[in-house]
């Protein structure tokens, strides 16, 4: 007794510590003083997360990769691991089968299953390293902030209590629990009864499964709040309708959670997003931009936050960073006064591709921003080293790798034709004569000029030349 005492004092010395230190007292509010907030079940949720609770956010492996628009609760969940709640991200492997209707106007095609078992592995994956690279980000974002004292995040699969449960168990259970007409009158049955295809049973009963993962997290891992997007309303109501309708189980395996009710079970539903002129959020040229660097790399991610409008920056900063909000206020302020700047622009695509990827795939970002984007002057001052700019162009063919013998010595306009720049060394010529050859960013008016180690023309720790060729056309040599 005294042994359990003991360890309950530390876990509520903890949990204090956390609070304090957090950016509210109540994660909640803080959620709501970033726009987080859409709508929740009960207001008297705000009273429940002063003290510790679980949360979930399910997401389904229709691709393999996560992308922009998951990041949104993802950054939701993450407010409450850090406000030292425990977090229960769940990959939707049974229901991924099925396909949500909400948000869409067709029906999801059926995934092979060699590809779902493929869209599970990159989930699972991507949530465990959101939350460990989210974590440390926070670390620099937040004061004291001891990660030692959060609550393991517990990655869960529903396909783990629907193995082994029958139709006619699941109808007999949970399906007596349920009426039609709540089910005809969500958002997201209605509008697909008044489309042209229609709905399938199979998409129609989906809300039913979504209600169950709810009432089977409540009963077996003390979860008494679910978080989604703002279309996943209906089908959050529906788990905590049947939360209040279904009793729990009789008895429970060691380690689950007491049968009998642990309280009223709540849902809290975010925005989606779209931008000032009403595109939806975290598309690229009507591409979704993935959080995967093998699909969207973490240059394109920064990119990507650099051209958000004006109208969108501050909205973004307190979304998607853990920047103090007084510190964006003043952002905000400093980037009205000079906004060919793009001070906040700038600040939000850091933050966010240092949260997604973490410092080394901010330096890559970065190192390709300036060989792209900067001059001469910004390249030398950012001091890159080999080894950034290889990262920053892993895979890209405008790297260039050549023995030091074959350069060194060289002038610029047969280096421009080894590196595929220029055809030949006339064409060299002439686009220097014409102020269209480059070097690190800086003009080149000599075709024959000669750059030299010695001299310091090259960079990345005498390592890495830039040729340009017009106003895009670059390559990247690298001296091996």
């Amino acid at each position: 007794m005294l042994r359990k005492s003991w360890q309950l004092n530390v876990k509520c010395t903890c949990w204090l510590q956390l609070q304090r230190r957090y950016v509210h007292g109540n994660v909640v509010e803080t959620l709501r003083s970033r726009n987080f907030v859409q709508a929740v079940t009960s207001e008297t949720i705000s009273e429940q997360v002063k003290s510790p609770v679980a949360v979930y956010c399910g997401v389904d492996p229709t691709a393999s990769s996560l992308h922009l628009g998951n990041m949104v609760t993802l950054m939701g969940l993450l407010h409450f691991h850090l406000a030292g709640h425990q977090v229960l991200p769940l990959v939707g492997n049974a229901t991924g089968a099925i396909g949500d209707p909400s948000g869409r106007s067709t029906e999801r095609v059926a995934l092979e299953q060699d590809v779902l078992a493929k869209n599970i592995a990159g989930i699972e994956l991507q949530l465990k390293r959101f939350f460990e690279r989210g974590t440390a980000y926070a670390q620099s974002r937040i004061p004291d902030l001891d990660p030692n004292v959060l609550r393991p995040v517990r990655v869960l699969h529903n396909a783990d209590w629907y193995q082994g449960l029958g139709v006619l168990q699941f109808l007999g259970s949970v399906g007596r629990h349920v009426r039609i007409g709540a089910m005809m009158a969500r958002d997201s049955v209605k509008s697909r009864l008044q489309s042209p295809q229609g709905i399938s049973f199979t998409e129609f009963s989906y809300q039913l499964l979504q209600a169950y993962d709810f009432w089977y997290l409540y009963h077996h891992h003390g979860c008494r709040i679910q978080l989604g997007g703002s279309d996943q309303w209906g089908n959050i109501t529906a788990g905590t309708d049947l939360i209040r309708r279904l009793p729990g189980p009789q008895s429970t395996s060691a380690g689950d959670q007491d049968s009998q009710s642990i309280g009223e079970a709540f849902g809290l539903t975010i925005p989606l997003l779209t931008t000032a002129s009403g595109e939806k959020f975290g598309k690229s040229a009507g591409n979704a931009v993935w959080l995967d660097e093998t699909r969207t790399s973490p240059f394109d991610i920064y990119q990507f936050f650099v051209k958000t409008s004006d109208a969108d920056v501050e909205r973004f900063l307190k979304m998607f960073t853990l920047l103090p909000l007084p510190k964006i206020a003043q952002v905000v302020k400093d980037h009205s006064q000079a906004p060919h700047h793009f001070l906040a622009q700038k600040l939000l695509a850091a933050e966010v591709t240092q949260l997604i990827h973490g410092q080394a795939g901010l330096n890559q970002a970065l190192c390709a921003t300036e060989v792209l984007f900067g001059n001469r002057q910004s390249l030398e001052s950012q001091q890159f080293t080999s080894q950034d700019f290889a990262n920053a162009f892993l895979g890209d063919h405008r790297l260039v790798s050549i023995p030091r013998s074959h350069v060194l010595g060289k002038p610029i306009s047969e280096i421009a034709v080894l590196l595929g720049s220029c055809k030949s060394k006339s064409e060299a010529t002439r686009l220097a004569r014409s102020g269209g050859l480059y070097w690190n960013n800086q003009p080149i008016a000599d075709s024959k000029w000669v750059p030299s180690i010695e001299s310091g023309d090259f960079i990345g720790e005498n390592t890495i030349g830039i040729v340009r060729t017009g106003k895009t056309n670059y390559r990247l040599l690298q001296i091996l």
